[in-house]
């Protein structure tokens, strides 16, 4: 995979990335998250390596259609989280890129390697900022203490949400990792996860102001940047922006799948004869809106954590291979609280190698699925 600009291929492992714990879309019922994911020994990366190479940035995204909310200048790089090295080599990577800032909005924090990464940032003389959800302080105190000790600026978020359930990190103002998964090693193994890289200056831009006022604890409405969508604001509407452009196929993988609105817009687009497949975690959670869907002529797949793979991820693609396909990767579960309650961050794109990656991955996890 070639990597955007300013962005360091160093020999860390895999360029493919991990898996995490449930996330906290609504409340925590029986998922990983808000539980103790017993038996499951986080596993660090050795901290020997050196930069070896600075490679170019992907060429410009494809012009875009309905989807986006304007027209894009920049370009989006794809990863699926690494279940095989135990740790993210490509967040790494990324964290080890920043020379002047970076500013980190992280749901959950549980990694060694990464905490270290940013503690030597700073002592390096990078500016280096960091938001952790206040609602996990017990999973996040480790990483606060650390992160402070080591001269990190450290806030808790905001009580405005009920959770700050995104996750994000920028690199010097100028390109944004906008992710699916948290930073918890001891899921990285059996986790489902995506992220995008993207250096377009409108999104990076957005994302920036929403973080200085979220750390300082001020208000804001977010800007969309040309392709962003945010909770509390407008995700569940951009989100269905992209499921009702879809006309030929609509592919879903979520792990929680409850939104009335955003489910019956899939059960319309099924009733229209769009081919919708679904792979989501925890299926006998959801048994309403596996119900609709595979009653509107939608197929469902679903896995158990406690078997294998966990689909951690937050992703759609609408008409994969068509001209006008769209591709969503975020942190929003597709719950009420987390489209309306939580600070959440997602990107929306009309770009060949993110839907592809997307689509390819979600194939697997389909057909390895168990149909409902």
């Amino acid at each position: 995979m070639v990597a955007p600009s300013g962005f360091s291929v160093l020999s860390r492992g895999p360029v493919m990335i991990w898996g995490p714990p449930p996330d906290s879309g609504s409340a925590p019922t029986t998922h990983r998250h808000g539980t103790t994911a017993e038996g499951v020994t986080p596993i660090m990366n050795a901290r020997a390596f050196r930069r070896t190479a600075i490679v170019a940035g992907l060429a410009a995204a494809s012009a875009f259609v309905a989807y986006p909310a304007h027209a894009a200048s920049g370009t989006y790089t794809p990863f699926v989280f690494d279940q095989t090295s135990g740790g993210q080599p490509t967040i790494y990577n990324f964290i080890d890129s920043a020379t002047s800032s970076l500013d980190m909005t992280m749901y959950e924090l549980e990694d060694t390697t990464a905490e270290q990464d940013l503690v030597n940032l700073a002592g390096n003389g990078v500016t280096v900022r960091v938001i952790l959800d206040q609602a996990e302080q017990s999973k996040n105190q480790a990483a606060y203490d650390t992160l402070s000790n080591g001269g990190v600026s450290v806030a808790w978020s905001s009580t405005s949400f009920v959770y700050t359930h995104q996750k994000t990190i920028t690199v010097d103002g100028s390109q944004s990792m906008i992710l699916s998964g948290n930073l918890t090693s001891q899921y990285y193994s059996t986790g489902r996860d995506y992220g995008v890289v993207d250096t377009d200056s409108s999104d990076v831009s957005a994302i920036e102001a929403v973080f200085n006022a979220d750390f300082g604890g001020t208000g804001t409405t977010p800007s969309d940047g040309d392709n962003l969508l945010w909770s509390p604001t407008d995700s569940q509407t951009r989100l269905l922006s992209v499921i009702n452009g879809a006309t030929s196929t609509l592919d879903i993988e979520e792990e929680e799948l409850s939104d009335s609105a955003l489910v019956n817009a899939v059960v319309a687009k099924a009733e229209a004869g769009v081919t919708v497949r679904v792979a989501v975690e925890s299926p006998s959670s959801w048994t309403s809106a596996i119900g609709k869907i595979k009653s509107a002529g939608g197929s469902v797949v679903g896995y158990s954590g406690s078997t294998g793979l966990y689909i951690h991820a937050k992703a759609v693609v609408a008409d994969y291979g068509l001209s006008d396909a769209a591709v969503e990767v975020g942190s929003m579960n597709w719950t009420s609280n987390s489209l309306s309650n939580n600070r959440e961050l997602g990107i929306i794109l009309n770009d060949t190698g993110v839907e592809s990656t997307i689509e390819t991955q979600f194939n697997s996890d389909y057909s390895g699925g168990t149909a409902q």
